[in-house]
């Protein structure tokens, strides 16, 4: 049975006299910081020049260099995967690196002295800080990659525990696992769920179904969002009754519609992208070159007329919310 975690499990006391640092202020590098000083956790921030070390002075942490990060005992790398394998950061034998990610460990691309090991919170970085303000924390995928001075789980679990990731329970994963799972629903899941999307819009439409009634029904209205809000909270079973016998029936009887569709031979060849390590390969490539397919993806699905529709699409209907944060493909 697979292993999870909790703060029954974890030890602050374990880092009493360990120094902390933590490497990028961004979307979970500032999460992270902020939740570990509120768990009386003292943590340094190590980061380049820029807004990010001005934001980390103004709200009340000693920052750094990036390199001074190779001094601390346990070093929290919150920045791009592609980045990670450049940074000037050289860890002692006995300090404990940990990545938010599985990717750099389990392809390969990164292979520090000391302890390895993966504190991956499954929520967005913003989202983090939140959770553990609220009080609920999140689930996180947790795992030792190497334990060469022998500590690395017992300060792993106190990091976990300080930004909130065993209040709802850690799965201990592999990085190589947390890192194929997680590229796995970019890569395989999404492509096929937005490609079903598509073809639903262009069927309602050409069935004289309004444009913003079909976005409204699977996105705007919220409902969807509540809906899966609800399987989470309730499980399937429990969140059926709340659809009305119509729904239900609709639902359960037509489930088995397209099972004909046979797409495992595209998402089994889609992950053997993954696995053999080719799209690793790949992503180094783009970093490399400056990730240029990257900014040309950007304008064939994500330009500016596009997010033009859906800003004044916003305005019109829905809540009226413009999330702000830097464009991934600047970070």
């Amino acid at each position: 049975m697979t292993t999870i975690h909790y703060e029954a499990d974890a030890d602050l006391s374990v880092l009493d006299e360990q120094t902390v640092a933590v490497v990028g202020y961004g979307n979970q590098g500032r999460s992270w910081a902020l939740n570990l000083r509120d768990s009386g956790i003292d943590a340094r921030v190590c980061v380049r020049n820029d807004e990010s070390r001005t934001l980390a002075i103004r709200e009340g942490f000693h920052a750094a260099e990036v390199e001074a990060a190779g001094e601390a005992d346990v070093i929290c790398l919150l920045v791009p995967d592609d980045v990670i394998p450049e940074l000037p950061i050289t860890p002692r034998d006995d300090a404990l690196t940990i990545v938010a990610s599985g990717y750099t460990l389990a392809f390969d691309r990164f292979d520090p002295a000391g302890d390895q090991a993966m504190v991956a919170p499954r929520m967005l970085g913003p989202e983090v800080r939140l959770c553990y303000e609220e009080g609920w924390g999140f689930i996180t995928a947790l795992g030792v990659h190497k334990d060469r001075p022998g500590t690395a789980l017992p300060r792993s679990l106190a990091i976990a525990q300080g930004i909130g990731g065993l209040r709802q329970g850690a799965i201990e994963l592999t990085p190589r696992q947390e890192a194929v799972l997680d590229l796995a629903v970019e890569q395989v899941l999404s492509p096929v769920l937005t490609h079903v999307n598509n073809a639903f819009v262009r069927l309602m439409m050409e069935n004289d179904i309004p444009l913003e009634a079909t976005i409204t029904e699977l996105m705007l209205s919220g409902e969807v969002e509540r809906s899966y809000r609800l399987v989470r909270q309730l499980g399937f079973v429990g969140q059926l009754g709340f659809h009305s016998p119509t729904s239900q029936y609709g639902q359960l009887s037509r489930r088995g519609a397209f099972d004909h569709l046979d797409v495992h031979e595209r998402m089994e060849e889609l992950l053997d992208d993954i696995t053999s390590g080719r799209f690793a390969d790949e992503w180094d490539e783009q970093r490399d070159a400056g990730h240029p397919r990257l900014r040309e993806l950007w304008q064939i699905h994500a330009n500016d007329e596009i997010a033009g529709f859906e800003l004044g699409l916003r305005r019109r209907l829905g809540e009226q919310v413009t999330p702000t944060g830097p464009a991934p493909v600047d970070e």
